[in-house]
């Protein structure tokens, strides 16, 4: 409950969208790989305390200390940005070039033939990982009347978005159905589900993509670790609608201008979460600040996050 509330009165919008500039050029190729740079905004007197005042709102973000740090997390946009900078080098190159090339070519077959060993364990990991969120919860039929409604709400967005927007927009550009390309994608979807992260999933969906759907390698290695980091539609939606909720339950009215506004920064948040189990709880703290909804009021669907 502390450390949501102290997240939620050091972070921004503002600075979540210019970290993502910042992350796009790592200062260390080694560094990114474990971390990823974070601006901290700390109230003045939170250095003598370790306290925030109770009016800590009240005071201009101008009077507060602005510094950073290095969280862990992988930089995987930082790591993009480069692989993109050194390919385009390599091309340019041409036969000098070529050593690099074919050495990372065949790390990169030697990754995917152990990637897809692994994948034949994953329906076992996945069910563990599955029943011991089931056990943590003290009680199914008090989480699922308390927020039922609100489960049911971001379960029907996901439905609507997952289940008819994408696949028709599939179908409307390859003109083919996408079922069989949805089943191939099967082992990707239930490890995302049991793991909760895009980038645990990113070595899964790669495999599923290029052995049984076939798809282009060259397609596939740039498109999925740009979509692991920033498109991460469940998110905004997410969210979207716990920023809704939340106002409901303190009978905050939202005017038209109010949902627009948790729509584009739910939006523009979901880019800067990281691609790891719950991230979305300290990001819904930005959407909450945005029409001027208690931080702490993010812990109201901590409940439920981690299905979510």
């Amino acid at each position: 409950m502390e450390s949501v509330e102290k997240n939620a009165r050091e972070s921004t919008t503002a600075d979540t969208l210019m970290d993502l500039v910042r992350n796009m050029f790592p200062p260390n190729l080694f560094q990114a790989t474990i971390e990823q740079y974070k601006t901290v905004i700390t109230h003045p007197e939170s250095s003598e305390n370790d306290t925030f005042r109770e009016n800590v709102t009240e005071v201009s973000k101008d009077e507060w200390d602005i510094s950073g740090e290095f969280i862990s997390s992988t930089n995987i946009l930082g790591l993009v940005v480069f692989s993109l900078v050194l390919g385009v080098t390599l091309a340019n190159m041409e036969d000098k070039g070529k050593p690099l090339l074919d050495m990372i070519t065949s790390i990169s077959e030697a990754m995917m033939l152990i990637t897809a060993k692994v994948v034949w364990f994953t329906p076992i990991g996945v069910l563990f990982l599955i029943v011991a969120k089931l056990i943590e919860m003290e009680d199914l039929s008090v989480v699922a009347g308390q927020l039922g409604l609100f489960t049911v709400t971001i379960l029907a967005g996901f439905f609507i978005h997952g289940v008819i927007i994408l696949p028709a927009i599939y179908s409307v550009i390859t003109k083919t159905w996408p079922f069989s390309f949805i089943y191939n994608m099967s082992q990707a979807l239930m490890t995302a589900f049991g793991t909760a992260s895009s980038s645990a999933t990113l070595p899964v969906t790669i495999s599923c993509l290029e052995q049984k759907n076939k798809v282009d390698p060259r397609v596939s290695r740039f498109c999925l670790p740009i979509g692991a980091t920033v498109n991460m539609d469940g998110t905004a939606l997410y969210e979207a609608v716990a920023a809704i909720f939340v106002a409901q339950l303190r009978n905050v009215p939202l005017t038209a201008g109010n949902i627009i506004a948790i729509s584009i920064t739910s939006t523009a948040a979901s880019i800067g979460a990281a691609g790891i189990p719950q991230a979305a709880l300290v990001t819904v703290v930005l959407v909450l600040n945005v029409v001027g909804l208690p931080p702490e009021d993010a812990t109201l669907v901590f409940v439920v996050d981690w299905f979510m």
